[in-house]
């Protein structure tokens, strides 16, 4: 590339980071807000919630890619256009080909990361962000201690903690336990600690006192300078977790296990799921090639070309929309998943057409007019 070319691959390239990275922060501020639930319900640290929000990203990179390189090739060839140094390049020689080539190779570039962020990274942070999930949500310690309040993870089951000291240390604990009707036993601790014993979550009491009424009304009464309670029972013993097709690899959408009833019944949609994972890169390429056409495409003029961006911005907006529509059309019907693909490459080589041939002939019709209507008057 030349000095030009590297000026403009530069601003593009510059501006389209900017964009990307503003909307993915609003985005991940109004995805965090899906989860607050994990620090308000299940007492996450703050963390936690960073860390699940992160973890939503790539998809939200791959979503947005194509429009901030629309926004980011129009801006940069507008004001490039505007400020005549588009003019003064064609001038000194360089072709139509020659100026766009830096939008699109930030088109390709940018292509080749959404495919890698659609077959690599959002699956595998996809899955991290389920099992954060699932393991907030199964935070015993979390669950039950709630200092303050009495708390009943369970039918006939109390839990009081007076107050959190940090580090999972506990004061005042009081656990009533009423689950076997023969056997009503009261747990009286003046401190405690959630902690772990042959990998099972328990609760340490300290000073603890238990206080047990049987079946005939006979009253246990006995102290304790430890005293262990075991959380086993409340552990869900199926702690596993649903693969859902954004989750998935491309093998697992496009080669679902058909022994599980699950991937069975949703094969079409991990299918559809599948291809649109290789066909929505492509839109970057159509989009970079819908911005050069709006403002390279058509004459030079000094009042701007708000007209021709507003008419591309609508039908970027349009084909945007039917490439996501395409993939809903796949779920219900395999066979149109074809359509996933048609949308993109047809739409980019429209514009191409129009951009690099569609000019050239009717400059070479003007031409052979001229040259016609010239013969005609030398034979007169």
């Amino acid at each position: 590339m030349d000095r030009f070319q590297q000026y403009l691959f530069g601003n593009v390239l510059r501006t389209m980071v900017a964009i990307v990275g503003g909307l993915v922060l609003i985005a991940l501020l109004t995805q965090g807000l899906t989860q607050i639930d994990l620090i308000v319900e299940n007492r996450q640290s703050a963390l936690t919630f960073l860390y699940v929000s992160v973890l939503a990203a790539p998809q939200v990179v791959g979503l947005l890619l194509p429009i901030a390189l629309f926004v980011a090739a129009i801006s940069t060839l507008n004001r490039a256009h505007r400020d005549s140094e588009i003019v003064v390049a064609q001038a000194a020689g360089m072709s139509r080909l020659q100026i766009a080539s830096p939008v699109l190779r930030i088109a390709a570039f940018a292509a080749i990361i959404h495919l890698c962020i659609n077959l690599w990274v959002q699956p595998a942070s996809y899955r991290e962000m389920r099992e954060t999930l699932t393991s907030a949500r199964t935070d015993l310690a979390a669950t039950l201690v709630k200092p303050g309040e009495f708390n009943s993870p369970a039918h006939n089951l109390t839990v009081y903690v007076g107050k959190s000291l940090g580090g999972g240390e506990l004061r005042t604990l009081l656990i009533s336990d009423s689950r076997d009707p023969d056997a009503s036993t009261t747990y009286i601790a003046r401190t405690g600690a959630v902690t772990e014993v042959e990998g099972v979550p328990a609760i340490l009491m300290r000073n603890a006192r238990v206080q047990k009424v049987d079946a005939n009304g006979q009253l246990w009464d006995g102290t304790f300078d430890q005293y262990i309670y075991e959380l086993a029972a409340f552990m869900d013993s199926d702690t596993s977790y649903v693969l859902k097709a954004s989750d998935r690899f491309l093998a697992e959408l496009f080669y679902p296990d058909q022994n599980n009833f699950y991937d069975r019944d949703n094969a079409d949609k991990f299918l559809a799921e599948g291809h649109s994972r290789l066909a929505l890169p492509l839109m970057n390429m159509f989009m970079a090639m819908l911005a050069v056409v709006a403002v390279l495409g058509g004459d030079f003029s000094r009042r701007g070309y708000q007209r021709r961006i507003s008419i591309a911005t609508g039908i970027g907006l349009f084909v945007q929309l039917l490439a996501l529509a395409s993939s809903s059309i796949g779920e219900d019907d395999p066979s149109l998943n074809i359509i996933q693909y048609a949308v993109p490459i047809l739409s980019f080589s429209v514009l191409a057409f129009l951009f690099f041939w569609a000019r050239g002939l009717k400059l070479a019709a003007k031409a052979m007019k001229k040259d016609n209507s010239g013969q005609s008057e030398v034979t007169a």
